[in-house]
């Protein structure tokens, strides 16, 4: 279910969310070369204490994540001043707070495109891939972490995670009537 377009027209900033396996990096670097605009991926941005409790099996509490937060939204700022006015990020985003936050911090608002799956879907495909410091043991932390975001109140795009990469892309930025102009695709 996608907003109604006003909520995001002038959204610039679109940030990729969900837990942890939910395909987020894949997707917004799928956005990102769509919209030929600047991706960030959040997990570059942690502090390296964040990295090692992750690691160690240890989950992230608000305290670890608002510089984390402050320093991603400053960067998707920056790169899309820069860059063509757009940029895209990848960001879990759990809580509505850190929603809020990163907007608050942009000084802009932000469409949050939020990759909806279940327990079952993610967790299969946190059992097949290698991530640097994200335990699968983790997971149950993420989803009790999650307030799933609403787009009746949220700036928020929810697509399923089941759907093809190349999909989730076109439904986004098919509803990005303000960003046509980048759209060479088309």
């Amino acid at each position: 279910m996608a907003p109604s377009p006003q909520s995001f027209e002038q959204a610039r900033i679109i940030i990729v969310m969900g837990v942890s396996s939910s395909g987020k990096s894949t997707v917004g670097a799928a956005l990102g070369r769509a919209l030929h605009a600047p991706f960030l991926d959040g997990d570059k941005y942690h502090p390296e204490a964040n990295v090692e409790k992750m690691r160690a099996g240890i989950p992230l509490t608000d305290d670890d994540r608002w510089p984390w937060l402050e320093a991603l939204a400053a960067a998707l700022k920056e790169a899309a001043e820069k860059k063509k006015g757009v940029a895209v990020g990848a960001c879990s985003a759990l809580k509505k707070a850190y929603r809020d936050f990163i907007t608050e911090k942009a000084g802009e608002p932000v469409l949050f495109v939020y990759l909806d799956g279940s327990r079952e879907v993610i967790a299969e495909r946190m059992a097949k891939r290698n991530h640097e410091y994200m335990p699968t043991s983790l997971l149950e932390s993420q989803f009790a972490t999650l307030e799933v975001p609403d787009p009746a109140v949220e700036n928020v795009m929810v697509v399923p995670v089941t759907d093809p990469v190349n999909r989730i892309v076109t439904t986004v930025t098919g509803s990005l009537g303000h960003l046509k102009s980048f759209k060479r695709w088309q």
